[in-house]
């Protein structure tokens, strides 16, 4: 991994720890080394965005998060996430997402957050070689319930990484805008019947219940999926530079384990799920099962 990648990571990082605080162009050239003119340069280059910019799509997708979750008072947003005025967040916000924050605060809809990836990832999954080390793999049976599940297709991708080159990266901010029945969204393998004709296998979309009417944002598509258990796979927590070899150690489990010794069968009826991996809950991946003593209908 190159100077420059870890200098606009540490940026990144940087950013994300003071987000409520003042942040300077200074503040950031420090802590990467680097004049400011080539730090805020480094900065375009890798992340497609000025660190300013950077800095108020990020505040202005946390200060929607407070709005719909907390039910917080609009000024108090404004001034915690460092905006000078009530009138300039107000603005802001309603640039960036379409809509007013009062509105927004009481009828959440759907908006594309911002969401902001790590340069160092997309490193890491190229310099990525499999290390072989004991992993504990944790397995439970979840129960999930018949629900819908609002998706976007991608065209080919079967995996993460083709779908972002295929649909971009800012889906993810528009799942997590809105509320989901197991807290966030989900990626998807879809089998046959779920797929349309030259669409993908893999997709994101979030879990809402069997009776959801609101809104489906442009784009989007919704499928219908059946009461079922899964198997659910979690790894161990990881340390982020270590995510590829923890999401392969989970996938191998998966993949070697016999699910009749517990008494079910693999269903490939209904999806693979994957959650977002974050290290500190390990990587978690589930597969629907059934009881082998009932037959499928």
């Amino acid at each position: 991994m190159t100077e420059q990648i870890l200098a606009v990571q540490k940026m990144q990082d940087y950013i994300e720890a003071h987000l409520t605080e003042e942040i300077t162009l200074a503040a950031l050239a420090d802590i990467c080394s680097f004049s400011p003119w080539y730090a805020h340069r480094l900065f375009r280059e890798h992340t497609g965005y000025a660190p300013a910019e950077y800095i108020r799509r990020m505040r202005l997708a946390r200060s929607a998060l407070r709005l719909k979750t907390e039910r917080a008072k609009i000024i108090d947003v404004a001034f915690d996430l460092g905006f000078a005025s009530v009138d300039g967040y107000t603005r802001a916000f309603r640039k960036e997402f379409g809509i007013n924050p009062g509105e927004y605060a009481k009828s959440p809809v759907p908006v594309k957050l911002f969401v902001a990836y790590g340069v160092k990832f997309k490193e890491l999954r190229k310099e990525f070689s499999v290390v072989v080390t004991t992993k504990n793999v944790f397995i439970q049976v979840i129960h999930k319930p018949r629900r819908k599940v609002v998706i976007k297709r991608g065209k080919n991708a079967d995996n993460y990484f083709d779908y972002c080159g295929e649909v971009g990266c800012d889906v993810w901010g528009t799942l997590l805008s809105m509320d989901s029945l197991c807290g966030e969204p989900v990626c998807l393998w879809l089998p046959e019947q779920y797929k349309l004709p030259e669409t993908s296998t893999y997709v994101q979309g979030v879990e809402v219940a069997e009776d959801y009417d609101g809104v489906i944002p442009e784009g989007f598509d919704v499928i219908t999926l059946c009461e079922t258990d899964y198997l659910m796979f979690q790894g161990e927590p990881f340390d982020e530079e270590d995510y590829c070899n923890a999401i392969f150690a989970v996938q191998t489990a998966m993949d070697r384990y016999e699910p009749s010794v517990i008494g079910y069968c693999w269903d490939d009826l209904n999806p693979r799920i994957q959650l977002e991996p974050r290290g500190e809950r390990g990587y978690i991946e589930m597969r629907a099962v059934h009881k082998e003593q009932v037959a499928r209908k």
